[in-house]
Order: structure tokens, then C-alpha cells, then sequence
């Protein structure tokens, strides 16, 4: 089973439009959104294990430039 989370994500005043569009570029995003709050954006990622998720937002996404923070969500699936 493939792991998942959700990043929070803040960027720079004026470059939300920017640092989406180069998200949508991963094939670890599944989808990113604007969103109103403490975090500009929402991103969705998935990988073969956490610890991949972990590299793609350490390695990739917290790079790119206008992004400031990001706090990683992973998804818990309860097994029955």
C-alpha cells in the first residue's frame, strides 16, 4: 500500500500561482490548492513508504523558491 500525506504549505507574499504550478510538475502531487488561513496551500503527495514522502518535501518542495514552511500531514489508514 502506497503512503500518503498532506502538506501545509507557506510561500512568499505573490507567489502562491508560482510554487503550484511548479508542484503540479511532481509525479509525487496528486493535487495542490490555494487555501485561506495559516497555510497558503494544500498539497496532496503520495509515495512508496514515508520516508520517500519525507525526501520529496525536504528535497523538492521546501527548494522551491517562495516556499517558507511546510508542516507534513501523513495520512493514518485504520485497518480492519
Amino acid at each position: 500500500m502506497r503512503a500518503s500525506a498532506y502538506v501545509l504549505v507557506n510561500v512568499h507574499a505573490g507567489k502562491g500561482r508560482k510554487v503550484m504550478d511548479l508542484l503540479a510538475k511532481f509525479r509525487n502531487v496528486s493535487e495542490a490548492e490555494a487555501i485561506s488561513g495559516p497555510y497558503d496551500l494544500i498539497v496532496s503527495v503520495s509515495g512508496s513508504d514515508y520516508n520517500e514522502i519525507g525526501r520529496f518535501v525536504i528535497e523538492k518542495l521546501q527548494s522551491i523558491e517562495g516556499v517558507e514552511k511546510t508542516l507534513t500531514c501523513n495520512v493514518i489508514n485504520f485497518e480492519q
